[in-house]
């Protein structure tokens, strides 16, 4: 397996810290709004790296993490009246669904900062004992990072005197690069500690979340830490900094960052107020068919969405789903085990779902004419194969007629049922005129009509 290590920014042959183990974590959301497109890329592209280890035999654990106290949440709570628990439970179980409804695993680890605070105050009150970091007369507590000369290498920055941060420069801040541990303060929702009443600073939790929930060896704490390309600094930087200086060792073997999703060549981001929620998606689009789309450009890419791409895409996962309606009724046999290496050899390196594509429209073309050639022998490997796509890519997992009905509830296609029944009785009676005026009828729910030497047949419209 070789991933790409944004810190040495080129790829390298992933070598885990445990034999065959892989522990992974991602930064989650933080839990005062809904989840939009760009939060989705990132937990789809570290879904697919899980799934791909767990196809190639490895045993994983995945952690990620929700920020549940900040201060954009604080002012939620301040502006709505509502509880902390109330608007945090109910952002977060919204993501959960959402991310299951695109396919996306559960990790197994998933720990709140709320529920995280004595692990935090514990390594600060550690720096604080071993002058790595100091208390203001604020009660802010900051990391010194001139006690870390290896601040800067993830993200390979060379500071020269500048600000990290935009945050106002405090005046009993020793370096203005010194990073902020705790916001000491007594108003609000705050936590007491041995060093002040306050709240956690952002950078910290994730840190003190790995070292409580990953044991790692004497050198890592985890394999791969991964998270958007925003995140690499200051976040990761700040991370690796603060553990380094805690544990003695660095907090991750290996970094990795996923590209933004733009819309319009720009940035999704809410602050910009284009963030497109998945929600939105999700009311148009079946979930499997958002997953296929943003996992169609690698995962470091920047991501262009655009709604004439998705349905490109769909007709895409159309064809795959079309060869599965040919054969979805024999008995399934072995994959075929070129496919599978081609496949897993393709997700190898990097994730290349390019490639891996390829492979997939090869295997759908060459399928259909084993079909057409009624070479009935092959027909259970076909179906395996396109089973195999689902534990790896999350694709290929419905029944097809279901899939080909998508978007329609089960009260419409009761009515078009008893319709295409109706219209049957009328070409029995050849009355083609009420047949055809059936036909329309029926053309008005969206569907496109297919007749069959098996009965008629009917599918969602999809229009470009």
């Amino acid at each position: 397996m070789f991933i790409y290590d944004s810190v040495k920014k080129e790829k390298v042959l992933f070598q885990p810290i445990q034999e065959g183990k892989v522990s992974i974590y991602v930064c989650g959301p933080t839990v005062y709004d809904d989840a939009h497109l760009g939060h989705a890329r990132s937990s789809l592209a570290f879904d697919l790296l899980s799934r791909t280890f767990k196809s190639l035999g490895y045993d994983v654990t995945l952690g990620k993490n929700f920020t549940d106290i900040d201060d954009k949440i604080i002012k939620k709570v301040e502006e709505s009246g509502s509880s902390l628990i109330e608007i945090t439970s109910f952002y977060i179980q919204r993501y959960l669904d959402e991310m299951k409804a695109i396919g996306v695993q559960r990790a197994d680890i998933e720990p709140k900062a709320t529920e995280s605070i004595e692990d935090m105050a514990e390594m600060i009150q550690n720096l604080i004992d071993n002058d790595f970091a100091y208390i203001t007369s604020n009660g802010d507590v900051y990391f010194d990072i001139s006690k870390d000369s290896a601040h800067g290498s993830i993200a390979n920055r060379v500071f020269e005197g500048k600000e990290q941060t935009r945050i106002e420069h405090f005046h009993e801040k020793r370096d203005s690069k010194d990073f902020v541990l705790w916001k000491g303060s007594d108003k609000g929702i705050t936590f007491k500690t041995s060093f002040s009443i306050g709240r956690p600073g952002w950078h910290i939790e994730c840190s003190a979340m790995i070292a409580k929930h990953f044991k790692g060896t004497d050198e890592f704490n985890i394999d791969i830490h991964g998270g958007g390309a925003d995140l690499l600094f200051p976040h990761h930087e700040n991370e690796a900094t603060q553990s380094r200086a805690y544990s003695g060792h660095e907090l991750s073997k290996y970094w990795m960052h996923n590209g933004f999703v733009q819309l319009n060549g720009k940035k999704m981001s809410k602050s910009l107020g284009n963030s497109f929620f998945l929600k939105d998606s999700l009311a148009i689009y079946d979930g499997e068919i958002i997953r296929n789309y943003l996992n169609s450009i690698h995962y470091r890419s920047d991501f262009n969405y655009s709604e004439t791409d998705l349905i490109l895409s769909k007709y895409r996962l159309d064809t795959l789903y079309r060869l599965k309606k040919r054969v979805y009724d024999v008995e399934i046999t072995s994959v075929d085990e070129v496919f599978k290496k081609d496949i897993l050899d393709a997700m190898s390196d990097d994730l290349n779902i390019s490639v891996a594509w390829s492979i997939i429209d090869e295997m759908i073309s060459k399928s259909n004419q084993i079909i057409d050639k009624k070479e009935n022998e092959l027909y259970g490997s076909i179906l395996a194969n396109i089973e195999f796509l689902n534990p790896l890519l999350g694709i290929g997992y419905k029944n097809p007629t279901e899939y080909f009905q998508l978007g329609i509830d089960s009260e419409t296609k009761s009515k078009i049922n008893s319709l295409i029944a109706n219209r049957n009785i009328a070409k029995i009676d050849k009355d083609y005129d009420l047949a055809d005026k059936i036909r329309d009828s029926i053309s008005k729910f969206g569907v496109l009509l297919v007749d069959t030497p098996n009965g008629t047949i009917w599918e969602t419209v999809v229009s470009q």
